[in-house]
């Protein structure tokens, strides 16, 4: 099943017991629950997954995992971010064997490339299997800026379908919908600029917050695709403080403390990160809980 890149698409968190090992149970479990919220499709091992510390081996357990607990329902989307071309190449083409039916692409990692080198880059990955690519625009977080001159490079070749868009400009998605028309679907990639970028044109969410709340994000999507504005707009407000949590360098810590307080992960990660501690973790508790106790009644779709 190929991603068509419209609706929901849960970057969802890597589990671990506290051993660092993978809790596939609970990682199967909570991409089970995404999908009973109607979500469109699965991404796994972004950055929300914890990518740079996961092995090569244990990605494509994880592939295994996720084609188990999907059986066939939705797209699987694996984010390709290795750091040497060659490992990247090899990795995609493992992985379209293995029944990933999608990418979502970084350009090169560690290292500040400029543009011929990151559409070398971005090329080469993307036509190393007959599987779609969504490219990944954050140069906020990973240095590496896709313009819309390279975006129009990229338009040439067929296997790039999507592109996610976290650059924190809403103007930007504007941009490229001024000068691309609508060459690519647009993902946002920033939970607390989603509703925003959705009725400015965008055709999905790549979420975050969805791996605690993955129905309250779905009602948001498909009341603004169904022009309920207000309603969305309701929901959204009170969503606004958790969806923050999706920014920051602790960004999984925090994700993840929000899925145990749902019952839906825990908060192992692995090292070097390390679990919040003391008035960190009691301010991003006290911004669940009160969401939590706040929490609204969702209309009917």
């Amino acid at each position: 099943m190929k991603p068509d890149w419209n609706g929901v698409y849960p970057a969802v968190t890597t589990n671990f017991n506290k051993d660092q090992s993978l809790d596939l149970g609970l990682f199967k479990t909570n991409i089970e629950k995404q999908i009973e919220a109607g979500v469109h499709g699965i991404i796994i091992c972004g950055s929300l997954g914890e990518n740079g510390t996961l092995t090569t081996a244990e990605k494509m357990t994880l592939v295994e995992a996720s084609k188990e607990a999907i059986d066939g329902k939705m797209p699987l989307i694996m984010c390709v971010a290795e750091c040497i071309t060659s490992e990247s190449v090899a990795f995609a083409q493992d992985c379209e064997k293995s029944g990933v039916e999608g990418f979502m692409l970084l350009p090169s990692m560690r290292y500040k490339a400029d543009d011929r080198e990151t559409l070398h880059y971005l090329h080469t990955v993307a036509d190393a299997t007959d599987l779609p690519v969504m490219a990944y625009n954050n140069p906020i977080a990973y240095g590496n800026f896709i313009s819309i001159d390279m975006f129009k490079d990229l338009a040439q070749n067929a296997h790039f379908e999507a592109m996610k868009e976290s650059t924190g400009d809403i103007r930007y998605l504007t941009e490229i919908i001024n000068e691309l028309g609508d060459r690519y679907k647009i993902l946002s990639g920033v939970d607390n600029l989603a509703m925003e970028s959705l009725i400015m044109g965008a055709d999905g969410w790549v979420a975050g917050l969805v791996d605690a709340f993955p129905r309250e994000t779905v009602v948001i999507y498909e009341l603004v695709k169904q022009g309920r504005i207000e309603e969305a707009r309701e929901i959204y407000r009170w969503f606004f403080p958790l969806l923050a949590l999706d920014i920051g360098n602790k960004f999984v810590q925090k994700i993840k403390l929000a899925e145990a307080a749902v019952n839906m992960g825990t908060e192992w990660v692995r090292e070097p990160r390390l679990p919040l501690v003391g008035e960190e973790r009691a301010e991003v508790m006290a911004i669940i809980e009160k969401s939590l106790a706040t929490r609204p009644v969702l209309p009917e779709l």
